[in-house]
């Protein structure tokens, strides 16, 4: 007996065609043109909402958690991250007070990614600290507050900032872990994830290498003196390391900005990232709305939102 052959249904093609008609609306609803009264508004640039920021807009530097890298060419300033790594920024800063990094160099110089420093034959005693740490590449989620980005990430389903310190975070394991921008610092280590403990640190100078993340133990940022580290000669040896002594730069301290004299500390004060100043600062970076630009991107990606340092006012309270 025969049987009448069913047309296919339709119902999945409805569906699509809902779904379809649903993103559209939610797009249209997001992208939607600003109400009247704000057509005429004139946008912010980025110099103009720094230029109108208050004092409690900005912070200072904790002396405790900053660390004075001194080289022939000058001063590097590097913030560190405890909420982050506490373990390693206290070894860290005991490698520092037992001025272990003093005489060492400069040993790699990789284009476009790090410099890298510390004890080129691995054979200075650490002292009072530890030549290695337990890993710590992430941290729980509960207890930050992160100032989030509204644009997707290739890495991570949620970034921002906590702190100054660009950050990832996934919700659904409740884990946040720090990023791989430009200036941010780590701790060397070896293919064991528990071998590194701060005697080699590393600095980002390329594009941001984000494959690194949670990989390797992020403990501070650079906040001023860049300049010094991204224009070293790059190494041609494997990896940018430098395989002549001679071409390696040598390190005349590291000091924790506590341990430094007053008067020869570097005032610095950085941009508060909690503050609906730094929100329009951000959205200022997004839609950059000078002369120059003629379409702006209105997207930005976490390591594109350098955070403003400046040397603090006169007479501001310490």
């Amino acid at each position: 007996m025969s049987r009448a052959l069913r047309a296919p249904s339709n119902r999945p093609a409805a569906a699509c065609a809902g779904l379809a008609l649903a993103l559209l609306l939610a797009s249209a609803t997001l992208y939607a043109a600003p109400p009247a009264h704000e057509a005429g508004k004139k946008s912010l640039t980025a110099a103009e909402v720094l230029r109108s920021s208050t004092a409690s807009d900005w912070r200072a530097l904790d002396p405790q958690n900053t660390l004075y890298l001194e080289l022939p060419a000058g001063r590097v300033v590097i913030e560190l991250a405890p909420q982050f790594a506490p373990h390693h920024v206290a070894n860290v800063e005991a490698l520092a007070r037992g001025h272990y990094f003093d005489g060492l160099a400069v040993m790699r110089a990789q284009d476009n990614y790090v410099v890298q420093w510390g004890d080129p034959d691995a054979k200075k005693p650490v002292g009072a600290a530890q030549r290695a740490v337990g890993a710590e590449f992430e941290r729980a989620l509960r207890g930050l507050a992160i100032t989030k980005l509204p644009d997707p990430d290739t890495y991570a389903p949620e970034i921002g900032f906590v702190d100054g310190f660009p950050v990832a975070a996934e919700p659904v394991t409740g884990r946040a872990w720090l990023v791989h921008c430009y200036g941010m610092v780590g701790a060397g280590r070896d293919n064991d994830v528990d071998s590194g403990g701060g005697t080699e640190l590393y600095v980002v100078i390329g594009q941001a290498p984000r494959h690194l993340d949670r990989n390797v133990t992020l403990l501070g940022r650079v906040v001023s003196g860049m300049e010094r580290l991204s224009v070293m000669p790059r190494g041609s040896g494997a990896l940018g390391f430098y395989e002549r002594p001679g071409e390696r730069t040598p390190i005349r301290s590291l000091r924790l900005a506590a341990d430094v004299p007053a008067a020869e500390r570097s005032d610095l004060e950085v941009l508060r990232t909690d503050t609906p100043t730094f929100l329009a600062y951000a959205e200022a970076r997004r839609s950059r709305h000078e002369e120059w630009f003629k379409v702006p991107a209105g997207r930005i990606d976490v390591c594109n939102v350098p955070i403003p340092t400046r040397p603090r006012a006169s007479g501001a309270e310490k």
